[in-house]
């Protein structure tokens, strides 16, 4: 820029500014080889429409009075000054008038628009608002060059990151027409398609083959080349092989190699890859092949150059180049710095021997991390040695072998001093204080640390994914506060819903559960929300009923730590049900049935074998009341009016070592469950082989196992596998007694009761199957009768690959493939565990905490049922809200 001064008609350039050209116009008398001072007696600011004239005269250094020399340094710095507030596009300075040794100046500027708007155009409305929270614009912020080009490149940036690398984008400003000085600015973008990898080839691999190296690229993968297949398919159909072959290599520019690689990635299902192009993983990517090598001993390994190179039809080649040097091995593993420990211990925990191939990353894992089994670090810091280090170090290299020193600091033990809780405004301290076993005065743990994170991600009451576990050491004087920061997410349950019942159409069901009960703060109504929270406590309460012909309504009442000293649960329940008699094989009625039952159950946590056993007790006696009653269940047990009476103790021993109650990644859970009543046949005087059934059932006697074993392992990234089995079996303790039709099991379909609670069916799952179709003795068909319903032993073993869609603290959302087998048997010597009836299917799982689990399969019964003509079952969908899934 020329800085020109104007006096009468004539332009005399004092000083240059940025941008313009030295334009020789000054007269002989006013020149830079011959400055004149001059007293400012007056200064003009021109050009400005926003800015303050007098705030910008300030930023010059200049005031009217003061003398200066013209041209002069004055107006470099003053230019500079003006030029450094970002703001201005154009500056000038003139002299309007002089009289004797005083002049007037006139400051000629023009300012930078300011931004008003942004409009985005060929993007949708997702990438519109994330690149304008990239973009980062705010209204008000001045437009320049710099601006602009920056947020050019921020959008390329941004598609180039998702796989559009020919991106097109052009920024055009428009001058706003309402706001004064304002301009917007639209951003015109053209993605065009996907870069999609034609092929990935390797130079200089000897001890790896392509494939090998390419199946260690997570997300770069080649592009199967479909049009190959249908071109050789159509060659061969025509024309000669020879000729066939010829037309493809020369139509494609492929070869022979690439042909076969391709036929061989189609037959791997690799179809399901992805072959977009991404920069960021195309470098990580890289990085894992130089890690796979490190992993396999060749620790000289490095990719010395790669190219990507654009190819027709947007598609990329890829070339990279190794150096794969020499395998290496271990040599000697010394200890230093250690007393604590033995290099013996340490070197088994290392387990790492003379002459393994050398492998840095495993030995750090087994260093600070080892997620299989024991590693150095938990040794130390499962021991109160918080500041503990240790450092591998090369100490030489002879020939193919590595020596390596592992250098140990181990410090002091440190001691917790305070335990910090945050995040928790619905649950009470002592809630979260009493799960924690990290305490003050105990020596640190790492593996307390992690239990203790176990712990509370089982209570319910918070995102597991969120639960945070922070160390803050105290160097100073050898302790460590340990913070644990929760986030509260909604427990209490609500059960809205309605099915059909085989006996009694429609029913409906309402059921509230309120996981983090407060009995104690009933009266303190500040608590209630809306009924009152924080200690933990379970209230459940429910009911179903379609009219006066069914009803039933449950209570249950549990404190988990009884007495608040020790996690010693406490449970209490109470359900009763009303069904009346309706029409039924052609007889009617208006008879009805009760049923009353009452429970007390207590548990105990055990410390052996391992703290992860609990053990339950649990009384429990419920009233049959049968008066004219009618149906199907009451017609197996054999008289309509009459008592019965089923008074039994259950005793459980479980072991739940699962990491997460919604989306169980690792651990397992391991129950042995048996029910027993009185031996009620050693005192009474009954002959059990004429006696009616009213007298038989007076009292009900049998004894009942329960075996379930769930076990989750993940496999790699979120998939999770899940392998479980159940078993059950029912018996009387003399042949004279009966088996009775009480608590039998049921077998099929989505494991939902079917709301027929009479005589305490157990209804177990089969994915593929009718609801209770594998059921013996009539397999889903109706019953004579006098006839018994129901198995008295059964097995069922299930298989699951489980994805996770979301594990947020709203809603937990996965999908799973499932396969499973089991079945029904009615009479022990019939109990076969290798008879199965199989099935395989899809489904997927919705977990809100406001209505629990709620969940949709669809599976294949591979087999036929008795009395089904030999039909395989087939198709089946189960759907279920509110209940889990056996």
């Amino acid at each position: 820029m020329v800085i020109f001064f104007q006096l009468a008609e004539a332009q005399v350039p004092l000083g240059l500014g940025a941008g313009h050209k030295k334009q020789n116009v000054m007269p002989k008398e006013l020149s830079f080889a011959n400055p004149r001072e001059y007293e400012i007696a007056g200064i003009e600011v021109k050009g400005v429409e926003t800015l303050n004239k007098n705030a910008l005269i300030s930023i010059t250094g200049f005031k009217v009075g003061d003398r200066v020399r013209l041209p002069g340094s004055a107006t470099t710095t003053a230019i500079r000054k003006l030029w450094k507030m970002g703001i201005i596009g154009n500056i000038s300075i003139s002299i309007s008038k002089i009289e004797g040794d005083k002049a007037w100046l006139v400051i000629q500027l023009t300012e930078r628009p300011r931004l008003t708007r942004i409009n985005i155009s060929g993007v949708n409305k997702t990438q519109e608002g994330e690149l304008k929270d990239n973009l980062d614009l705010i209204k008000g912020r001045v437009v320049s060059d710099a601006v602009i080009k920056n947020a050019e490149l921020t959008v390329k940036d941004y598609f180039i990151d998702k796989g559009f690398l020919n991106v097109q984008v052009k920024i055009k400003q428009e001058k706003d027409s309402i706001v004064t000085n304002g301009v917007a600015l639209n951003i015109r973008v053209n993605k065009h398609t996907k870069v999609h990898v034609r092929y990935i080839k390797f130079v200089g691999n000897e001890v790896f083959g392509d494939n090998k190296l390419k199946s260690k690229m997570k997300k770069t993968h080649e592009k199967i080349h479909f049009t190959l297949f249908r071109a050789a398919m159509e060659g061969l159909i025509k024309m000669t092989p020879k000729k066939a072959w010829e037309l493809i290599t020369k139509s494609h520019d492929v070869s022979k190699d690439q042909l076969v690689e391709s036929l061989s990635k189609y037959v791997n299902l690799n179809i399901f890859k992805t072959t977009k192009f991404k920069r960021d993983e195309y470098k990580n990517d890289k990085k894992l092949i130089v890690d796979f090598y490190n992993s396999k001993g060749y620790r000289d390994a490095i990719i010395t150059s790669d190219t990507v190179k654009k190819l027709e039809n947007d598609e990329l080649g890829i070339v990279i180049h190794l150096y794969e040097g020499k395998k290496y091995y271990f040599r000697n593993i010394i200890w230093s710095g250690n007393f604590v420990y033995t290099d013996d211990l340490l070197n088994k925990v290392l387990g790492v021997k003379k002459g393994d191939v050398y492998n840095m990353e495993l030995v750090n894992k087994k260093l600070q991390f080892n997620p299989n089994g024991p590693d150095i670090s938990s040794l130390y810091m499962d021991n109160g040695y918080l500041f503990f280090r240790v450092d591998p170090v090369e100490m030489r290299v002879v020939g193919d072998s590595i020596d390596l020193e592992m250098r140990i600091q181990e410090g002091d033990q440190a001691r917790i001093s305070r335990i910090i809780v945050e995040g928790n405004d619905r649950t009470s301290d002592h809630v979260i204080r009493r799960e924690i076993r990290t305490l003050p005065g105990d020596y640190f743990s790492r593996q307390l640390l992690i239990r203790t994170q176990r712990e509370l991600s089982q209570l319910g009451y918070f995102d597991p994914e969120q639960i945070g576990l922070t160390p803050i050491p105290n160097p100073a004087d050898g302790t460590v506060d340990i913070k644990y920061t929760v986030v509260e997410k909604p427990s209490d349950q609500v059960e809205l819903s309605g099915g059909w019942g085989g006996y009694y159409g429609f029913v409906g069901t309402v059921g509230l559960v309120f996981n983090n009960f407060s009995l104690r703060n009933i009266a303190n109504f500040k608590a209630w929300r809306p009924l009152p929270v924080g200690d933990g406590q379970r209230l459940s309460i429910r009911v179903q009923a379609n009219g006066k012909q069914y009803q039933n309504y449950s209570f249950t009442f549990t404190e988990p730590w009884l007495g608040g000293k020790k996690p010693n649960s406490f449970t209490v329940g109470i359900n009763h049900s009303v069904i009346r008699t309706f029409a039924y094989y052609n007889v009617a009625s208006n008879g009805y049935m009760t049923m009353t039952t009452a429970s007390l159950g207590l548990g105990k946590r055990l410390k052996w074998p391992d703290d992860y056993f609990t053990l339950t007790h649990r009384l429990s006696f419920t009233m049959y009341n049968f008066h004219d009653f009618v149906s199907r269940d009451n017609q197996q047990i054999g008289f309509t009016t009459g008592k019965a009476r089923n008074f039994n103790y259950n005793v459980t021993l479980m072991r739940n070592s699962v990491d997460n109650p919604m989306f169980p990644r690792a651990g397992s859970s391991v129950s042995l469950s048996l029910t027993l009543t009185p031996p009620f046949s050693l005192w009474e005087d009954i002959d059990y082989a004429h006696a009616l059934p009213e007298t038989i059932y007076r009292w009900i006697e049998y004894y009942k196992l329960m075996i379930d074993a769930k076990f989750y392992q993940k496999l790699f990234g979120n998939l999770v596998f899940s392998a479980r089995a159940h078993l059950g079996f029912i018996n009387t303790y003399t042949k004279d007694k009966p088996t009775g039709p009480f608590d039998r099991f049921q077998m099929g379909g989505s494991g939902l009761s079917g709301n027929q609670f009479i005589v305490g069916y157990d209804i177990i799952a089969l994915r593929g199957y009718d609801d209770q179709t594998i059921t013996p003795p009539s397999y889903g068909k109706p019953v004579s009768p006098n006839t018994i319903r129901g198995g008295v032993a059964y097995n069922k073993f299930v298989f699951e690959l489980r994805y996770p869609v979301t594990t947020s603290q709203a809603t937990t959302i996965y999908v799973l493939a499932f396969a499973e087998a089991g079945n029904n048997f009615y009479t022990l010597p019939e109990y076969d565990p290798f008879n199965l009836y199989r099935s395989a299917g899809v489904g997927a799982r919705i977990f809100m905490p406001a209505f629990g689990l709620m969940g949709i399969d669809w599976g294949y019964g591979f087999d036929s049922i008795p009395f089904s003509g030999g039909k395989v079952s087939g198709s089946q969908f189960h759907f279920s809200i509110g209940q889990q899934f056996r």
